[in-house]
């Protein structure tokens, strides 16, 4: 069967965050290669799981770069800056129903059509990795430089003259130059560009769904833009993810599960909701003065089994309904002062408001968890780090400040970046408080289990009122038989 999963990331391989092109490369790629740069060698010539590696260039790139070694120590040597954004990262799931070969093709088309052509070289490498669950995906790095015409790199962005309203340049005589602003030589970095690839990744997919005449469809905005109940699970990382596959589970991995769980059972519920509205209405229809636990009572009492009866359409609520006692629906009507089918259908709406009301809590809750152990994630690579980068500022000697951090440059500027991560996520001047998001998750635990509760009752409810629909329509079905059979008989008597 044809399962349609779209993956699609996106993220920057960065030298201020302590990651290098040529380690990126050789991790992916699965080979030792020696980064130029800094004199480090990549060794993952044991790293498993990789099916194909290939390059492919873009006009005006020189051929030899089309050695992984040679493009990516290109790159390094090209960026001089502590902080360069050395290559970019799209990472796909490819679909497990096709041949390697087809798949190699899907990537290679994908990666020729979007980013090649539009001036970027591309180092691709296919994973295959051995386990129980098929996950078959493409790690695609980028170039971030346009080239020259002449084979030469060209730049990412230039300065360029302020004017004003006259044409003329702007003299900032405090900065004693004339004032410019950077103009990016390619659009590559606009903010619509990740929507716009990842569009075109779901195409890619949808096209082949559409050759293998499937139904299903894949869909690259998030769940909460396609209107979906469900939320986007945490972020394992690859310690917890290596120890999951190990069978050792894990604090991220329960939380994973538990989500998943939540989206499961809201949807079954929201389901089970409709499909009862749907039978309300039908029955509403029809004339019903008797009481409705008498009608329960009286079928039962008539020796009528639920396996027997046939009519009402309630999807999968029908094996559910089958195996409950009538005692339990009984107790419901009683319980809630319900006679009438109308009552019933005011019941019906209480629990739909009260289904709403959990799934935003849920929801908002779900979306808050993602955020907390996002800042508990930074926060375990921004402490380590801190005491290097102190170290570091604390040096008066230039000569031996140059020399510390040519050896911990790496810490230093991963702990820049977890800086400026909570600046941009917490805001200026808010304390980083990891302390206070331990105990925030714990309290959203304990707030999650008690709505997860609330949530078990209110499907309790539904199928019991499932119940109750299932044995009004079919003590009605069963009679309108029984008064056939009577006509008949005394049609043959006349």
């Amino acid at each position: 069967m044809f399962i349609a999963i779209y993956h699609c990331s996106i993220k920057i391989i960065s030298r201020g965050k302590g990651k290098s092109a040529v380690g990126a490369a050789a991790y992916r790629s699965g080979q030792k290669l020696i980064n130029e740069y800094d004199g480090l060698t990549h060794d993952y010539t044991r790293k498993g799981g990789v099916v194909h590696t290939e390059i492919l260039l873009p006009e005006y790139a020189p051929p030899e770069y089309a050695d992984r070694s040679t493009l990516w120590n290109a790159v390094e040597k090209v960026e001089k800056a502590r902080n360069s954004q050395l290559a970019r990262e799209i990472e796909i799931s490819l679909p497990n129903e096709l041949s390697l070969s087809n798949n190699i093709e899907l990537a290679r088309r994908f990666v020729r059509e979007t980013f090649v052509s539009k001036g970027m070289c591309a180092d691709v490498c296919i994973h295959d990795p051995e386990r129980d669950q098929p996950n078959v995906h493409a790690h695609i790095m980028l170039t971030m430089r346009p080239f020259n015409e002449d084979g030469t790199w060209g730049d990412k962005q230039r300065k360029k003259n302020v004017l004003d309203a006259a044409g003329n340049k702007i003299y900032d005589k405090k900065k004693r130059t004339y004032k410019c602003r950077t103009v990016q030589t390619t659009d590559w970095n606009e903010k619509t560009k990740a929507e716009e690839w990842r569009a075109a990744w779901a195409d890619f997919l949808n096209a082949v769904l559409e050759e293998k005449g499937i139904a299903d469809r894949v869909d690259h905005r998030s769940f909460e833009r396609q209107g979906k109940i469900e939320q986007p699970t945490i972020h394992m990382g690859v310690s917890a993810t290596q120890m999951e596959r190990n069978g050792i589970r894990t604090e991220k991995g329960d939380i994973n599960r538990r989500i998943r769980e939540q989206n499961a059972e809201l949807h079954r519920l929201q389901k089970e909701l409709e499909e009862v509205n749907v039978a309300i209405a039908e029955l509403q229809q029809r004339p019903q003065e008797e009481n409705l636990v008498s009608i329960l009572m009286r079928f039962y009492g008539n020796g009528e089994k639920f396996a027997e009866a046939r009519g009402l359409k309630l999807g999968n609520l029908k094996k559910a309904q089958k195996l409950r006692d009538v005692s339990q629906a009984v107790a419901f009507l009683q319980g809630n002062h319900i006679t009438t089918m109308s009552e019933l259908s005011e019941k019906h709406v209480a629990l739909e408001s009260e289904y709403r009301e959990l799934k935003t809590k849920i929801i908002a809750r779900q979306k808050r968890v993602k955020v907390l152990h996002e800042l508990l994630d930074h926060y375990e690579i921004f402490k380590p780090n801190k005491a290097v980068y102190d170290q570091w500022k604390g040096i008066t000697n230039q000569k031996k400040k140059d020399k510390f951090f040519a050896d911990h440059g790496s810490q230093i500027d991963a702990y820049k970046a977890m800086r400026s991560y909570f600046k941009n996520t917490l805001g200026e001047g808010v304390k980083i408080t990891p302390k206070a998001w331990q105990s925030e998750l714990a309290e959203l635990e304990s707030a999650d289990s008690a709505d997860m509760l609330r949530l078990h009752k209110l499907e309790d409810d539904t199928a019991l009122m499932a119940t109750i629909l299932y044995n009004v329509e079919h003590l009605q079905a069963y009679e309108e038989r029984g008064q056939d059979i009577q006509k008949k008989r005394n049609n043959v008597l006349e």
